[in-house]
């Protein structure tokens, strides 16, 4: 397509030359915005703070940044908006390593923020400067079924019945999926306990592979997992039992079961220290990571079916919170290091599961 015809002025051509220019300029800005988690303009106001977090928070962090944002102009005078990014906690964390300029994160699990420590963005000190050791909400790992539980389901073991079909998401690009097969196997590994008195990695990775069979697809994040289940597909979901009793008060039926044997999920949120030193915005990124322990933020995570870890607020509420018998923690697997190591390293548990071997 000829853009300039060979009769045109000079001026005609620099015109057209500055719109070009114009246009592919708008173009990259515009993408830079996107992959900050907003299109369009960039907000206007004093400061702008990056907050790059996991699906899951997004509707609770909706209703959180606007009460922290008027809490900093009545201390500061300052008017504080926001970019935020929505995404699996692995594909945020990669991405805030790739280049994606966030001042706070909010992920699903300590794993996640250690990424961004590897490569320089966090300082190892993380933990002790924010949040209840760096954690700011918890969970567990719980199952979902239809209204009045048709297929029966009342623990993991449930889930490898013929016929049952299963969802959880794709634990390369989700730190919830992460949760729920580290869930799935330690409930093995307390098989083994009850059943031989020794902790035994064979019948976990057995029985993690006796319910992988029923798994129907490995989506992207929690919050995809949850649509599809949400469409029609799948018998059972493995997820936070945060993102059920959520939806649950929005109206939407669902049996809520708390394996015998589950986990204690435990997310974190971190400043990321090379960004925010860059962009000017420590003071704020900090009162922001500070502000989601405070009891009016833990009230909303509350309100979004978190488990608060402010323990004022978490008394309040403790009673909507059943503790299974068995309930473990990371710990109770070695740490995540032994996690990355035993399950999701390229030999690891997990993928001989997926590869049948």
């Amino acid at each position: 397509m000829r853009l300039i015809r060979r009769s045109r002025p000079l001026h005609g051509w620099l015109t057209v030359l500055m719109l070009a220019v114009f246009t592919l300029t708008a173009a990259g800005c515009g993408n830079e915005q996107q992959a900050a988690g907003e299109a369009g303009a960039p907000p206007q106001g004093d400061l702008t703070l990056v907050v790059g977090a996991y699906s899951v928070v997004k509707d609770a962090m909706g209703e959180i940044l606007p009460r922290f944002a008027e809490k900093w102009k009545a201390d500061t005078g300052q008017t504080i908006v926001f970019q935020q990014s929505y995404e699996a906690s692995g594909t945020q964390a990669r991405a805030i390593a790739g280049g994606f300029e966030a001042d706070v994160t909010l992920l699903a699990m300590e794993g996640d923020v250690g990424k961004l420590v590897k490569a320089g963005l966090v300082e190892k000190d993380w933990k002790q400067r924010g949040g209840e050791a760096g954690m700011v909400t918890r969970s567990v790992v719980a199952l979902g079924t239809r209204v009045g539980n048709p297929k029966g389901i009342h623990d993991f073991a449930d889930l490898a019945k013929p016929g049952v079909k299963v969802l959880y998401p794709n634990p390369k690009t989700s730190g919830g999926a992460q949760w729920d097969i580290n869930a799935i196997y330690g409930a093995g590994l307390k098989r083994s306990e009850q059943q031989e008195g020794t902790k035994d990695p064979t019948v976990a990775k057995a029985f993690l592979e006796s319910i992988h069979r029923n798994v129907e697809s490995l989506d992207k994040s929690g919050r995809a997992s949850m649509a599809a289940f949400e469409y029609g597909v799948g018998d059972v979901i493995v997820t936070y039992e945060n993102e059920l009793l959520a939806r649950i008060a929005e109206g939407v039926k669902y049996e809520v079961i708390i394996p015998q044997n589950t986990m204690l999920i435990e997310n974190p949120s971190a400043v990321v220290d090379k960004y925010a030193d860059k962009h000017g915005t420590r003071a704020a990124a900090d009162a922001l990571v500070d502000y989601l322990t405070t009891p009016q933020a833990q009230e909303i995570f509350a309100k979004f079916g978190f488990r608060p870890v402010n323990q004022q607020v978490y008394a309040e509420h403790e009673s909507q919170y059943p503790v299974p018998a068995g309930l473990f923690d990371i710990s109770y697997l070695g740490g995540w290091e032994e996690v990355r190591t035993t399950l999701y390293s390229k030999r690891g548990i997990w993928y001989q599961v997926l590869a049948g071997i």
